[in-house]
């Protein structure tokens, strides 16, 4: 049922959507004390209240958008998006070294694995929402041509390593929170997160190349912007310095369109050990 009503209203035009999204968005922060707050602090700690406004509006975005990234057909959805600097990504690619991308709860974040696997075929971490009668719907939205699906445990670490060290691509959302043992606390925004360790570990066990990558929502509902940005630091140190690092790339990614990151997000869930509220790490 659900997947049927996501699959008409697919089909209403983008615009539309995210004028309902928008609306909906200051809905959710009206009357949703847990939400604003959260909202608000992540908002505060990272130097960003500024946009406020802003992110309001597009968090709304962002869930309405769903129905045509997910259900919309691949050439609808493929004609929304403009890609930049593609090359970087197809130069790693071409290497034949096998490549990370990775990409952060900012903008479309959702578009983005319909993007690459267009070009290349992708195998994406998948981790299975918490409510069972989601499950069919981000199944079937997800398996796109050229798109893989591993899931977050032990088989689909496994599936993702044996893809790069074939030369294949593979997709993660490094700033989503992993399960307990999976990471190590370390600063985000100047806060200890809970950061997990596996794109570091892919890459030193494979030798892959790690490629940043976005989707910045263009107003008015004209489409996403897609870009490819190269990883320039090194993953050295301890699994909490190379976690800081990438941390760090995260940091610089989101500050190119702040106000489009998920900042409802609970991304400092848990409680760090006494020995890491004071994180300090540079890349």
């Amino acid at each position: 049922m659900l997947l049927r009503i996501f699959q008409i209203l697919a089909l209403l035009p983008l615009p539309l959507m995210h004028t309902l999204g928008a609306g909906a968005g200051w809905l959710t922060y009206a009357f949703s004390k847990a939400y604003r707050k959260r909202m608000k602090s992540n908002l505060t700690q990272a130097g960003y209240m500024s946009v406020l406004v802003r992110t309001i509006t597009e968090s709304g975005k962002n869930l309405f958008e769903l129905p045509f990234i997910w259900c919309g057909t691949p050439v609808r959805v493929l004609r929304s998006a403009q890609v930049h600097n593609w090359q970087i990504a197809q130069t790693a690619i071409d290497s034949g070294r096998g490549v990370i991308f990775l990409t952060p709860h900012l903008g479309c974040f959702e578009i983005i694995a319909q993007v690459i696997a267009s070009r290349s075929p992708l195998t994406a971490l998948y981790r299975p929402p918490r409510m069972a009668m989601l499950e069919p719907l981000l199944q079937k939205a997800r398996e796109r041509s050229g798109l893989t699906l591993a899931p977050a445990n032990m088989s689909g670490v496994r599936t993702l390593l044996k893809t790069l060290r074939k030369g294949g691509s593979v997709g993660l959302l490094p700033d989503q929170v992993p399960s307990a043992g999976e990471g190590v606390w370390t600063s985000f925004f100047g806060k200890p997160a809970y950061t997990m360790t596996l794109p570091a570990k892919l890459a030193q066990m494979s030798g892959a190349v790690l490629i940043l990558s976005y989707a910045e929502r263009l107003p008015h509902g004209k489409g996403y912007s897609v870009h490819f940005v190269p990883f320039n630091q090194t993953l050295t140190g301890t699994p909490e310095q190379q976690a800081g690092t990438l941390n760090t790339a995260m940091e610089n990614l989101i500050a190119r369109c702040p106000s489009q990151y998920f900042w409802s997000y609970n991304r400092y869930k848990g409680t760090p050990p006494v020995a890491s509220s004071n994180v300090s790490v540079t890349s």
